[in-house]
């Protein structure tokens, strides 16, 4: 169990690392991009995140 707390932990550090690198590289159209997802509706949101966990559930079955 302690190994999948382990690995847990890298990859969110890992998604640290990854969400880090646009705003690093390119402030101004990070800023334009927040502004415009506050424009964007809650459902249409929550499509998006519904899409991402579906989409990132099946990578991780496929990979294993």
């Amino acid at each position: 169990m302690a190994e999948f707390w382990h690995e847990l932990w890298i990859a969110f550090c890992l998604l640290l690392v990854i969400e880090g690198i646009i705003p690093f590289l390119y402030p101004q159209r990070w800023r334009q991009l927040v502004a415009q997802l506050a424009q964007i509706s809650d459902s249409s949101l929550r499509m998006v995140g519904f899409i991402s966990m579906i989409a990132g559930t099946a990578l991780l079955l496929i990979s294993r």
